[in-house]
């Protein structure tokens, strides 16, 4: 996909089709108002005969536009100017390019960068463009023996009212395009069957990801053996039920002038097939728990885009992957494991099995002395009671990393809100047989899910993201979100922009 930005008269501009935002009460942005004058007030004359109401969403074709060099123009609504902001912005790319995607078209121009957004930039505006472009023309049919046609759309051009925009909106672009094509790499991983993306099949991405940066990213998988001799045995005990082996799964990407600079860590929960366990879930809805890995997917796709952003940062990105089965080997509830960490751990239910994996990867994390970890995990029902399928929840042990999630979550429109984590709810995880419990009973699911890694966290910042209501939908939209790709990959840029800012203080105190 191509994202070329001009600058000029719009009218002169050859495509297939030109899209024009509008507001509801017909007052023409600036591209929009140059457009009407070039085609003898057509723009203009739609909207005050009524033909065209540019309700939010509302998307209009128009076959033939005298004057211009536009094959065809998709008049898209914005709905009312005082309501227009970022949501509906994003409403309006997500109309605009599901009709293109349907389009005969080969490329297309936008307008976008016209609509007023209030401290948002062209850079903005054309980043979620480019991400609205890859969200639109995504399918998944690898399954289907007669696909339908592919969306033909391969360029859009961005068009921008002022020169001095240009260079942002191109910046914008390229971070658009690769958080896009990443947000679909993790929608991919998250939708393919448990049949065939399992442990294995995690750690062979990795692999080819590794292959494919020509030396950005070492790859390190650790096999079974490698993990028993490890000590991770409560990773290795979720999968003990299953014939999959397990894999810890290491990705470094030292982009960072000072390799030796402390890396921030990635960590995602890698479950490819959630049963349960002995634990065994009900069966309603249990085709949806292939999509319990898409904590380690996000962390490919975060991966897949660092690498073609390539921020000067330092990432370590570590996946645990596991598949929970019931058989005669796997855990039970009232067993007790012996963590990578040292600590024991009783198995009340074998369903809560996510915190068991990711706390020997936290624990692995250590030996990286990181300059922060974010987890990221499908972890807790009761994440979606209490924030349903908005906003992902946010837990940590260091006010200043919550924070500075919180804000790539703005600037990403990928959005986590930030939940406590006070030491009263530690005591739901009392064992009376081993250091803790792998639960703390009904009250505070997420919290206390959250208080189980925190025991794992305690040598570096530490924020825990729990996307069990963001990672996918249910319903006839069925499938993978990508999120928090965006988040995850804004929260890296942001920590590229605190070097140099850090790097221009040291030098003007010099």
């Amino acid at each position: 996909m191509e994202f070329p930005v001009k600058t000029g008269n719009p009218a002169k501009v050859e495509t297939a089709c030109l899209v024009i935002p509008m507001y509801q009460d017909g007052e023409l942005l600036p591209t929009a108002a140059r457009l009407d004058d070039a085609s003898e007030r057509l723009v203009g004359q739609l909207m005050e005969r009524g033909d065209f109401d540019a309700k939010l969403g509302k998307v209009q074709m128009i076959p033939f536009a005298p004057g211009l060099s536009a094959e065809r123009l998709l008049l898209v609504g914005l709905g009312k100017r005082d309501k227009c902001q970022e949501a509906a912005f994003r409403k309006a790319l997500d109309a605009t390019f599901t009709a293109l995607s349907d389009l005969p078209v080969e490329d297309c121009a936008v307008a976008f960068t016209d609509v007023p957004l209030a401290e948002r930039g062209a850079d903005w505006k054309a980043r979620m463009v480019a991400e609205a472009t890859h969200r639109a023309l995504y399918r998944f049919d690898a399954f289907k023996s007669e696909k339908p046609p592919a969306p033909r759309l391969e360029r859009v051009t961005l068009l921008v009212s002022e020169d001095s925009e240009a260079g942002a909106a191109r910046e914008g672009a390229r971070i658009g395009d690769a958080v896009g094509q990443g947000m679909n790499t993790a929608r991919t991983l998250g939708n393919l069957p448990g049949n065939v993306c399992t442990p294995s099949y995690l750690a062979e991405q990795a692999e080819a990801l590794g292959k494919a940066s020509r030396g950005a990213l070492e790859v390190e998988i650790l096999d079974e053996e490698a993990l028993e001799a490890l000590g991770a045995y409560s990773l290795l005990s979720v999968g003990r039920g299953s014939e999959q082996p397990s894999r810890l799964i290491v990705m470094k990407y030292l982009g960072a002038e000072n390799p030796q600079e402390a890396p921030h860590v990635l960590v995602g929960k890698g479950i490819t097939f959630d049963t349960g366990g002995i634990s065994l879930k009900s069966g309603e809805g249990l085709d949806e728990m292939k999509f319990d890995m898409c904590g380690a997917a996000s962390v490919l796709g975060t991966v897949e885009a660092v690498l073609g952003i390539r921020p000067k940062v330092n990432l370590v990105a570590i996946v645990a992957a596991a598949e929970n089965m019931p058989d005669g080997r796997a855990t039970k509830p009232g067993d007790i494991i012996k963590t990578l960490k040292g600590l024991s751990v009783e198995v009340l239910n074998t369903d809560a099995e996510g915190r068991l994996v990711l706390c020997d990867a936290l624990t692995y994390a250590e030996r990286f002395e990181p300059a922060s970890v974010v987890d990221i995990a499908t972890l807790t029902g009761a994440c979606i009671i209490a924030l349903g399928h908005h906003a992902t929840a946010l837990l940590a042990n260091d006010d200043d990393l919550a924070l500075d999630l919180l804000d790539a979550g703005e600037a990403a429109w990928d959005r986590a809100w930030h939940l406590p984590l006070w030491d009263e709810y530690q005591e739901q995880l009392d064992s009376n047989f081993a250091d803790l419990a792998n639960i703390g009973g009904r009250p505070a699911g997420t919290i206390t899910a959250a208080c189980f890694l925190s025991r794992f966290a305690d040598q570096f910042p530490w924020a825990h993201l729990d996307i069990a209501g963001t990672a996918w939908a249910s319903g006839k939209e069925k499938g993978a979100s990508g999120r928090p790709v965006g988040l995850l990959t804004q929260y890296l840029l942001d920590r590229e922009g605190d070097a140099v800012v850090e790097t221009d203080v040291e030098t003007n105190a010099e």
